[in-house]
């Protein structure tokens, strides 16, 4: 390629490489941060629906919205998180601040609950009924599971990225196997996590005991928050890449400024630095490639460019940009399509938190004299996940992997995610029949059905077992296939697609209450469900989903995985004193 060897090439000054640092033993701690992190915002989130209809007197369907756009909001602030954490304050620091936000909501949603909310105390368990409570006790609690969302939102995709970071794949084959590895055990802990919460504090919350469940979550919260910071000495820490929007900018300006001039054929004779360093410092190079060949204008050197190189020894980033830097904005147009096929799928993960629950909530939950929350029926889910997580790593990676496709994953990440559509739509059938089932069996009456809450079962199993192979799928196809100055936000993808999954079913649930209450009709999601047909609501969503599976498939054969440069020199790290200088 083209090349230059003046002023235009970056500043090489780099920190030591500090080898003896990261690998399991700082992944691990990541792990349990993760694991600890998740149970304290699940204690908020998992019954979160019934604290809505319970505590401040909510219908069905405006709690399931109010559940749906919270948890969009928690995932889209994830794009926040990974834009701090790729441009300026790096993987550590950014997690850090984001955990401090998350635990000052916790506090503030206990406390505004004991003090306002909960009233008389033991209220929103189903029988006791709670007293209206004040503009400023409302203000408060939507204040709180905000910065909830805020902090747990921004955190997520970074620690990812960050635990993915302590595997250099530089030293040994054995780390980058590892930090493929470590993306299943991400989300392993993920789930073991979150099984308190859908099993134990889910049992204190319904039976009105919601300041304990939210105290409990608070202090799961503090204890990750000081683990993670007890391991600071030993982590691997990778330096920041620099503003990434600026870069897109400037491959988009150029391309236009040279509209008119004619892309050589030859992609060696498109411009790049010469050597093993990139134009984006602490990002390796990436190979040129076909896709979207007008960007590869703002890389094409023409007269007026080779004149400012001779005459000024640099050249305009605004007019000629690096074939990385262009390559940098192909991969993120390459993936959109793919992230865009898994938006219908969170559709289907968000049911989980909002209509399952309240479909269970009008089931037999009774056993003896134990009555089963419904909400916790999610720890289903969770040991679906745990379950298929190790059939797959154990199980159907060595028969796949060794005698059929050859891959050491099994199957790729892209066959992974399909596989958790198809296996998603067979949930929403499942949720669709069980409903089916439990509209015949309504005792005259009473809100409920003789039909046992087990019924859901195969639902909650199903979702679970679908996330085992779309959402570690997607943290590692979105991680490898993101430009190292974008691992960040390649991570928070996945999170991205959970919220607008969460977005498009609150407008789903909206536009079928609008089409389905006309004239005296309850529509399919009324306040007593009995009166509606939750199962149809099912069944379009399970049709949705497999339209969604069929441009998958189309978008998946189309796509063109990123090649990177071998050669890691240009990945550069920094130890805590680097961190503190520069913030």
């Amino acid at each position: 390629m083209v090349s230059s060897t003046t002023e235009i090439k970056p500043n090489s000054t780099t920190a030591t490489k500090k080898g003896s640092f990261g690998g399991w033993r700082s992944a691990i701690l990541i792990l349990v941060n993760q694991g600890l992190a998740t149970l304290a915002f699940f204690g908020v989130g998992v019954n979160l629906v019934l604290f809505l209809t319970r505590v401040l007197g909510q219908d069905n369907a405006d709690a399931a919205n109010s559940v749906s756009k919270w948890t969009g909001t928690v995932y889209l602030f994830s794009l926040v998180g990974a834009f701090l954490s790729d441009s300026y304050w790096g993987r550590y620091l950014t997690s850090m601040i984001f955990q401090l936000i998350f635990v000052v909501g916790l506090v503030l949603i206990s406390v505004s609950s004991w003090l306002f909310l909960i009233k008389p105390v033991g209220c929103g368990d189903g029988e006791i009924v709670c007293l209206p409570t004040s503009s400023f006790g409302i203000a408060m609690f939507y204040l709180s599971i905000y910065l909830v969302a805020f902090g747990y939102g921004g955190y997520q995709p970074t620690i990812a990225t960050f635990g993915a970071d302590q595997f250099n794949e530089k030293d040994s084959d054995r780390h980058k196997q590892a930090k493929a590895v470590f993306f299943c055990y991400f989300y392993f802990a993920l789930n073991a996590g979150s099984l308190f919460s859908n099993t134990i504090l889910v049992y204190f919350e319904n039976l009105g005991h919601w300041t304990i469940g939210f105290l409990a979550s608070m202090c799961s919260a503090v204890v990750a928050l000081v683990l993670f910071w007890l391991g600071t000495p030993r982590y691997r820490h990778l330096k920041p890449c620099g503003n990434p929007l600026r870069r897109v900018a400037q491959v988009v300006v150029a391309a236009i400024r040279k509209w008119r001039v004619q892309v050589p054929d030859d992609g060696d004779k498109l411009f790049e630095f010469e050597g093993s360093e990139s134009a984006i410092i602490g990002s390796r190079k990436i190979i040129h490639s076909y896709e979207f060949r007008f960007l590869d204008k703002a890389a094409t050197i023409t007269e007026k460019d080779m004149i400012m190189m001779s005459v000024h020894k640099t050249t305009n980033p605004w007019r000629l940009c690096t074939v990385t830097q262009v390559e940098e904005v192909k991969s993120v147009l390459k993936m959109l399509p793919i992230w865009l096929c898994t938006i219908i799928y969170s559709v289907v993960f968000t049911q989980m938190a909002s209509l399952f629950v309240e479909q269970g909530n009008v089931m037999k939950t009774n056993i003896g004299n134990f009555k089963i929350p419904a909400a916790s029926m999610s720890a289903l889910d969770i040991v679906s996940v745990l379950i298929f997580t190790f059939i797959y790593r154990q199980v159907l990676v060595p028969i796949i992997g060794g005698r059929l496709t050859g891959n050491p994953k099994g199957l790729s990440e892209l066959q992974r995610m399909g596989a958790g559509l198809v296996l998603g739509m067979l949930a929403m059938l499942a949720a669709g029949i069980t409903e089916i089932q439990r509209l015949q069996r309504v005792i005259p009456g009473t809100d409920n059905s003789s039909l046992s809450i087990f019924w859901q079962t195969p639902q909650y199993a199903l979702v679970g077992a679908s996330e085992v192979f779309m959402y570690v799928g997607q943290l590692e196809f979105f991680h490898d296939q993101a430009p190292d100055g974008l691992k960040s936000f390649g991570s928070s993808l996945c999170m991205a697609s959970i919220s607008l999954g969460n977005y498009v079913s609150s407008l789903l649930v909206n536009m079928v209450m609008r089409i389905t209450t006309k004239g005296n009709s309850p529509g399919w999601i009324p306040g007593d469900l009995n009166l509606g047909h939750m199962d149809r609501f099912y069944f379009l969503i399970a049709g949705l989903t497999a339209v969604d599976f069929i441009v998958y498939l189309i978008c998946a054969k189309w796509y063109k995985c990123i090649d990177l440069d071998g050669n890691e020199d240009g990945e550069l790290e920094e130890n805590v004193g680097d961190i503190l200088r520069r913030v």
